[in-house]
């Protein structure tokens, strides 16, 4: 089977890795989004499918809630180390906003909802080592520590190890080591990190020791772009087959449609976990060591097993109220406020609470876009909606656009908002002669383009493009790659609501134009 990086499209960051036979599995971050930490599953390392998510909602408190003020953006669920401990599946990440560190647990992976217990500490980027049948957490940035588990991994072991491990370079560094995964291999642990030096780029880096004493070993295992200057593919784990071939999984920072995924060979030297292939004629470089390279292609020897993609159409027919696995919520979402039910053949959103615009309304439901490039149309009916209310589409991130129904002075419009780089919201509306409207948002990854433009259509019309083309970004205020939304909230005055049908994703062939694609 021929492989193609990156091997997903979509944003699906700090991976982490376990083999169950001849199943993988990899947990992914989704941080501020619920349902949360997403489980998903391969039987050939490149066709991938969301199976299930370690938790429904992570706190239940005015930042989940987005009341007050008062957010989880760029915080929530980070970089999960995922692992298999007697027979037990465990799961273990922080929440910055929460200040704390949390480990779930299930004895079936592909169910949602897992067990978990707190720790009110903070573990910064943590892993899992299991090293002389002692459990530990592995955790820092710069300067990385240790700290002892209960043998049942249900909290910090009382008068057990916790100290500093190591510390890593700091000189000349951008940002220092962080972003553990940690392996124990022959002997020897194996601490697998992402730095920055200074004039450089992310690049993956490795510490060993046959010891937590040390002393410990570096080296630098990738320190490659895959032809996208500055964005070096960086941070995640490997994987071993049931044949005993190692591969590698990291991502990369790819610009508005988030941090993408790349699957690699990885081969051991001198003991070293090398990610790549070393290129016909390439030299060593100034240390010594060889130059890997992130195959734009490879042969992988297994046959392919397709997957559900992670972001699909929907008809929003459903017998009862229960989303499929490709839809999260913008934080939590009021459950009551929503139903696939009440009009069958639809979605409706309620409005439940008046909100100052897109960032502080609950109840937006999203998925993921992806590269390179796609379309999202929905039709949506907004005879329910009440004086203030806004409904419709929407590119969610910091930066964000809207395209939607506006109710003003008792009159329906069509309205197109977008969010600029200076923080200024720019409108652009036009009446609406009808309850119904089709709505459609085009994303356009092609060749760093990041561009979002945004139709309506009425009845049997042509689309008609509204408002500005939103110049995406990947802020880092909200910290993950673009979504397609669905919103309805109240500006004045809870109680309206909007109703949607036929929502359709329409994925770009490359090369071509969105357009061609459909």
């Amino acid at each position: 089977m021929e492989i193609r990086n990156p091997i997903i499209g979509a944003d699906m960051p700090d991976p982490d890795l376990l083999r169950i036979g001849d199943t993988y599995y990899m947990v992914s971050t989704t941080m501020f989004y619920v349902p949360g930490a997403p489980v998903l599953k391969s039987k050939d390392l490149c066709h991938w499918e969301i199976v299930s998510y370690i938790f429904d909602m992570l706190e239940d408190n005015e930042i989940y809630r987005l009341e007050n003020g008062r957010n989880a953006y760029g915080k929530g669920q980070w970089a999960t180390s995922l692992t298999r401990y007697q027979d037990r599946f465990y799961a273990c990440f922080v929440s910055h906003d929460c200040g704390k560190t949390y480990i779930f647990s299930s004895d079936d992976i592909e169910k949602s909802g897992w067990d978990r217990v707190e720790i009110n500490e903070v573990f910064h980027d943590m892993s899992f080592l299991f090293w002389e049948d002692v459990p530990y957490l592995v955790y820092g940035n710069g300067d990385i520590r240790i700290v002892e588990l209960k043998r049942d991994l249900s909290g910090v072991q009382e008068g057990g190890l916790h100290r500093l491990l190591l510390q890593t370079a700091s000189e000349g560094m951008m940002l220092r080591c962080e972003g553990c995964r940690a392996i124990v291999r022959n002997g020897y642990i194996y601490l697998l990190f992402i730095d920055w030096p200074k004039g450089g780029r992310r690049r993956e880096v490795c510490y060993r020791s046959q010891s937590l004493e040390g002393p410990w070993e570096f080296r630098v295992l990738l320190d490659d772009d895959c032809g996208l200057p500055g964005c070096g593919v960086a941070q995640g784990t490997l994987i071993d087959s049931e044949s005993g071939e190692s591969y590698g999984m990291l991502f990369q920072d790819r610009g508005a449609s988030g941090r993408i995924p790349y699957l690699m060979p990885v081969q051991w030297e001198e003991g070293w976990p090398m990610f790549g292939v070393k290129e016909e004629g390439t030299q060593e470089d100034g240390e010594g060591q060889p130059v890997w390279k992130v195959p734009r292609t490879f042969e992988l020897p297994f046959a392919a097993v397709p997957a559900a993609p992670v972001a699909v159409s929907d008809s929003f027919s459903h017998e009862e109220n229960r989303l499929g696995l490709t839809w999260q919520w913008n934080h939590n979402p009021i459950p009551s406020c929503w139903s696939f039910t009440e009009r069958p053949g639809w979605l409706r959103l309620q409005t439940g609470h008046v909100a100052s615009g897109l960032m502080d309304a609950r109840n937006t439901l999203t998925q993921r876009t992806a590269e390179p490039g796609c379309i999202c149309e929905i039709e949506m009916d907004a005879s329910g909606m009440k004086e203030g209310d806004y409904a419709g589409l929407c590119a969610f991130q910091g930066r964000f656009g809207q395209i939607g129904v506006s109710m003003k002075n008792g009159r329906k419009y069509l309205s197109a908002v977008q969010k600029d780089d200076q923080g200024k919201l720019w409108e652009t509306e036009t009446e609406l002669h009808a309850d119904t409207v089709s709505l459609r948002v085009l994303f356009d990854y092609r060749d760093g383009k990041d561009q979002a433009s945004f139709f309506y259509k009425e009845k049997e019309a042509e689309w008609v493009q509204l408002g500005n083309i939103l110049q995406m970004a990947f802020t880092l205020d909200v910290f993950v790659g673009y979504r397609i939304g669905i919103f309805c909230y109240a500006r004045k005055e809870a109680g309206g609501y909007a109703d949607f049908r036929d929502f359709k994703i329409h994925m770009m062939a490359d090369g071509g134009s969105c357009e061609e694609s459909i």
